[in-house]
């Protein structure tokens, strides 16, 4: 007989002492079959996975730093590296980025000059590349020695229609997938995974709530059977 499991502590102001009774459930607002909003949260203020996001780049800021490279854009770079980034670049699948300096596919990048780069920032992208094992080695190819790779995934999202028109929306994950995938290649022992969030969290980021309409102690408490989004810091061994 398997032992029980034991649950993760909830805020204290959300215990309740039972459940409700089967069939007493009350949905509120939330009994639709479409979601309150489609944005992501984006037209209501913060989306809640930005908030993980961001909170997750905050505690690294400081390896920020030198020559930087972002995916789509650079506002991360700005935001978290500022005085300390000497260059930024900006890598883009296709040319109709204005603000991209680096035209590229990772899956297929032989052009891009090795040991470049002394972070990469690349949140909420390696979803929408299929063949995710050439992507990271490029990733950890173009870092220098001693570089960093800042990265967060999507465990539980809607699909993200403008990419998936374009490119693909391929794949969602759990903790259990950047830890595997990039410990292969940089090496287990340099590689930290953490994931974040909780079943309200889930329920509020699908229905495209933002960040402000819940609460921070919520937003905080981590339930390792319902992640929301999963961030991992890589770094590429010194020669």
């Amino acid at each position: 007989m398997s032992k029980k499991r034991r649950l993760p502590s909830m805020p204290k102001h959300h215990l309740t002492p039972e459940e409700p009774p089967v069939g007493r459930v009350r949905f509120g607002d939330l009994r639709r079959v479409t979601p309150i909003n489609r944005s992501f949260g984006f037209e209501r203020g913060r989306p809640i996975d930005r908030y993980y996001i961001e909170g997750f780049l905050a505690e690294h800021a400081h390896e920020v730093h030198g020559h930087v490279l972002e995916m789509g854009d650079n506002h991360y770079t700005h935001q978290f590296g500022e005085t300390r980034v000497t260059r930024s670049d900006v890598l883009n699948l296709t040319p109709d980025n204005p603000v991209a300096t680096i035209i590229a596919d990772l899956t297929q990048a032989d052009h891009l000059t090795s040991d470049t780069f002394d972070c990469i920032i690349f949140t909420q992208t390696l979803q929408f590349i299929y063949d995710l094992r050439a992507a990271v080695s490029t990733l950890h190819r173009i870092l220098k020695p001693g570089g960093v790779l800042l990265m967060t995934v999507p465990v539980m999202s809607q699909v993200c229609r403008y990419d998936m028109d374009r490119w693909g929306d391929y794949w969602r994950f759990t903790d259990a997938a950047p830890r595997r995938l990039l410990g292969d290649i940089f090496g287990a022992e340099n590689v930290t995974v953490k994931a974040y969030g909780n079943v309200l969290a889930v329920v509020g980021f699908l229905h495209g709530l933002s960040a402000h309409e819940i609460e921070p102690d919520e937003l905080d408490y981590c339930d390792p059977d319902y992640q929301l989004l999963v961030t991992a810091r890589a770094a590429k061994l010194s020669v």
